[in-house]
């Protein structure tokens, strides 16, 4: 029987550890070789399950064999064989316990080209450098010595300082602690308003059922003069949106529509309101609005409470004169709303009408 002769070719090796998955359980440390199996006529041995066994030599080539486990990978279409050492079936030793600070290391390759344990072929190559990604899981090297003892949740060296066992009662389990919101005043939720509210940047005239989402108006009005409604050119602009929240749709169709049919340069309704920035409690808000008639409908039924509101947080009363709405009629008209004490009332008038403007916005 002819003897067939092997050769193995060390291919490249390259070195990685698996990241951990758990937080308190470290996953198994690999590291990645690769080889080239070639027979006795130099030719690849390809496509074909073979036998491994492989070594981590401690000292020398000839040294201890702290790591053994075996494999049996099958090579590529080039003769590649692709290894993680340290994921095979363990011989001996432990991967994870290895000394890599404590080398030189070398790894030894036994290898049946047939796929079972007859191994003729062996190989021997020195690690030249540590696997640093597994050294670094230890300290090279440590001058004195550490101790300190730390028996409590209060560690006084570091910025956790003062954190008590109550402290971490609840570090995996949910607490519900009303009492102490409750002496603080704090209210736990989502806020609610109400109408008459000074919030968001304004009065509050309406909210919806939650009591968390409204309008609000402007505490004085967005201008010391009347205005007109137009910009300067007929024409129409498509703004009948009525109804809560219909004013900003309307507003921006204005503005728009104007741009095309020709802007004066001259302030307007639409725009003074939508080039309005107010600022409350820290915060600016510039999402303003020429209000519908049914939202100044809602002003004026409120009139009494935005007044007083308006009033006291340094805005005016509403006056007793029209105030424009953003609902157009036709390409020369547009609505308005009469705000009185007696009640209140709308109508229609040319655009170029100088009335009131307040401004209006949504939460």
């Amino acid at each position: 029987m002819n003897n067939i002769m092997t050769t193995l070719v060390v291919f490249f090796m390259t070195v990685s550890v698996l990241i951990p998955q758990m937080v308190n359980a470290q996953s198994p440390e690999k590291m990645s070789y690769q080889a080239v199996i070639r027979d006795g006529s130099d030719d690849l041995v390809t496509s074909t399950v073979v036998g491994m066994q492989i070594s981590i030599l401690q000292g020398s080539p000839n040294g201890t064999a702290v790591y053994e486990e075996t494999q049996t990978p099958t090579t590529n279409t080039n003769g590649l064989v692709s290894l993680e050492i340290g994921t095979g079936t363990v011989v001996s030793g432990d991967f994870s316990t290895i000394d890599w600070a404590n080398g030189p290391f070398f790894i030894k390759t036994e290898t049946d080209p047939n796929g079972g344990t007859n191994y003729s072929i062996t190989g021997t190559s020195q690690l030249l450098s540590v696997p640093y990604a597994l050294h670094s899981t230890t300290a090279d090297s440590l001058t004195g010595a550490v101790t300190y003892s730390e028996a409590d949740p209060v560690f006084d060296t570091s910025l956790a300082s003062s954190i008590t066992g109550a402290d971490t009662a609840n570090w995996n389990s949910p607490h519900i602690d009303s009492t102490d919101i409750s002496q603080m005043g704090y209210v736990a939720g989502l806020k609610t308003y109400e109408v008459g509210d000074f919030a968001q940047g304004g009065i509050v005239f309406w909210v919806d059922e939650t009591g968390q989402h409204g309008l609000v108006c402007t505490i004085e009005d967005v201008t010391s003069s009347t205005i007109r409604w137009y910009a300067g050119s007929y024409g129409i602009t498509r703004a009948v949106g009525d109804g809560v929240y219909g004013g900003e749709d309307n507003t921006n169709l204005i503005i728009n529509a104007q741009m095309v049919l020709g802007d004066d340069g001259n302030d307007y309704a639409a725009s003074v309101c939508s080039d309005l920035v107010v600022t409350h409690g820290g915060v600016d808000y510039g999402d303003w609005y020429l209000p519908t008639v049914e939202e100044l409908l809602m002003i004026g039924q409120n009139r009494v409470i935005v007044n007083d509101s308006s009033i006291a947080n340094g805005g005016t009363a509403l006056v007793t004169s029209p105030y424009w709405s953003s609902n157009e009629v036709n390409a020369n008209d547009a609505k308005y709303v009469l705000i009185t004490p007696g009640g209140t009332s709308t109508s229609n008038t040319n655009k170029t009408a100088p009335f009131n403007v307040r401004a209006v916005r949504e939460f």
